[in-house]
């Protein structure tokens, strides 16, 4: 698939002078959707800094629903995604944040309900030329960098939870890029983002969910 450029994604295809405001939120909000492990039928963005100043002419919003709805920076569906997620039955709001915060100025909180009842959060940064960070899971402190595929891994926090997860990896010949744990809660719950090369398929994941003390394992595709 061709690789968009910049010009690209800011010009008739995309709204907004901004791939900050634009291709950023919508990677953003594409790696939410990923969190999801049923369909969506709510999302809620709260809006920080410059996100929450200009998100309506920058066309942050439209690029918001579309990253839900699953597109990429260069579908032309990204312009009717208002429409487009309102006929796949996802209730939307935005909410501007007043105040400082200690956040990127092109911030946004993303709180997704399922239709299982479900409800997971995601905090993320548009960092600008189209990149973008995750900060925040499910209200636990993390760091992504969203260049690379990852598999998210919620588990026990105990030791040796982690080690057999890097074994089946290099079992299957999957370079590890980058590792981070994180804890949720002390003693209880953790959270491990493990960024690779390549793709995991369908049947890794579950060989990684089925691992001792492993509760779930979400592969986020980003490229």
């Amino acid at each position: 698939m061709k690789e968009l450029s910049v010009f690209d994604i800011i010009g008739p295809i995309m709204i907004g002078p901004s791939s900050s405001h634009t291709a950023g939120a919508l990677k953003i909000a594409r790696v939410a959707k990923m969190l999801a492990a049923t369909k969506i039928v709510k999302v809620h963005f709260k809006l920080f800094g410059s996100f929450a100043r200009t998100y309506r002419g920058h066309g942050t919003d439209r690029a918001l629903l579309a990253g839900i709805l699953g597109f990429d920076t260069g579908d032309y569906r990204v312009r009717d995604s208002f429409e487009l997620a309102t006929e796949a039955g996802i209730e939307y709001t935005f909410e501007e944040m007043d105040g400082e915060t200690d956040y990127h100025p092109n911030t946004v909180v993303i709180t997704i309900t399922e239709a299982n009842g479900d409800i997971c959060t995601l905090r993320g940064a548009s960092i600008g030329g189209g990149e973008i960070e995750i900060h925040e899971l499910n209200g636990c402190n993390v760091t992504f960098s969203g260049k690379n595929n990852a598999v998210l891994i919620r588990s026990k926090d105990r030791p040796g939870v982690i080690a057999p997860i890097i074994n089946l990896l290099a079992k299957h010949k999957i370079n590890i890029i980058n590792l981070n744990a994180y804890c949720e809660e002390r003693g209880l719950t953790g959270f491990t983002v493990v960024e690779f090369d390549g793709v995991l398929s369908p049947e890794v994941v579950k060989e990684i969910s089925n691992q001792p003390d492993v509760y779930s394992a979400t592969f986020l595709k980003v490229k």
